[in-house]
């Protein structure tokens, strides 16, 4: 990273802590050919938090999430979006590039798509880092992979060789080696077993306890959402109906949508 890049981090950072969170979204409106697709009054996560947006395929869940790093090609978008102190609709490509991975790590359902099937796991990881400029690689993937309770062997293995949950838990890992400090997952676990939700979720629930590690998770699953959410925004048909602490809306949802999805539940 150049000098002018840390520069820019830096402050980013400073900025950042002053305000207490490391993402916040104010009137966000996202459109495709006009049609509105996620309508977000506010959105706030601080460090160690884990906001859940919940809700029904097509509620604007992910469409929300991918704003966040200037991901929604060709979309009509306007609000106020700060991630890690930088205002991403105004920011330059180079200064989205220097957060997307680095600060800010977007976890999608079925991570082994992103790999390539020829290189192994560790060879990919070690490009990353040196991409993004980390020093000490190697004690920075060893302790990433171990963070995330993955034996350091995993690294030698192929994409193809590893299980859906391993998968998840090393695109954990990639984010932790590159110093993350903010998650998007986009439907972490629904392709995984019962037995491996529980152990992905184990492993972001600790990491944001002992590194103060921000989570926004999209889900459809507020069963897995009680377990780790702190706040909940329950969205529907692009529009925010409900929000507040995840006890609260999950015992006592006040909108008639909320309740549809909480007896959906087996």
């Amino acid at each position: 990273m150049s000098d002018e890049g840390a520069d820019e981090c830096r402050s980013g950072r400073d900025h950042e802590h002053e305000g207490g969170h490391v993402i916040e979204v104010r009137d966000l409106r996202v459109s495709y050919g006009g049609r509105l697709v996620a309508d977000v009054p506010e959105l706030d996560v601080g460090p160690g938090e884990c906001v859940a947006i919940v809700g029904e395929s097509g509620s604007g869940k992910s469409t929300t999430l991918l704003s966040l790093l200037g991901l929604t090609q060709d979309a009509e978008i306007s609000g106020h979006i700060r991630v890690c102190g930088v205002e991403v609709l105004t920011a330059s490509p180079r200064a989205l590039r220097e957060i997307r991975g680095a600060r800010v790590a977007l976890v999608m359902q079925s991570p082994q798509a992103a790999l390539s099937p020829a290189t192994r796991l560790g060879v990919l990881m070690r490009r990353a880092l040196k991409l993004h400029g980390r020093s000490g690689v190697e004690r920075a993937m060893a302790d990433a992979v171990e963070a995330v309770m993955l034996d350091r062997e995993i690294l030698r293995r192929y994409p193809h060789e590893i299980s859906g949950g391993q998968a998840q838990r090393f695109a954990i890992a990639l984010a932790i080696a590159l110093g993350a400090e903010v998650i998007l997952a986009d439907e972490p676990t629904s392709a995984l077993d019962v037995t491996v939700q529980a152990e992905v979720v184990g492993v972001l629930r600790r990491l944001r306890e002992e590194r103060g590690l921000a989570l926004l998770l999209v889900s459809h699953d507020l069963a897995l959402v009680s377990t780790i959410a702190d706040r909940v925004l329950v969205m529907k048909d692009g529009a925010v109906v409900e929000s507040g602490p995840a006890a609260a809306v999950l015992a006592e949802p006040a909108h008639p949508y909320t309740r549809e999805l909480l007896e959906a539940l087996p």
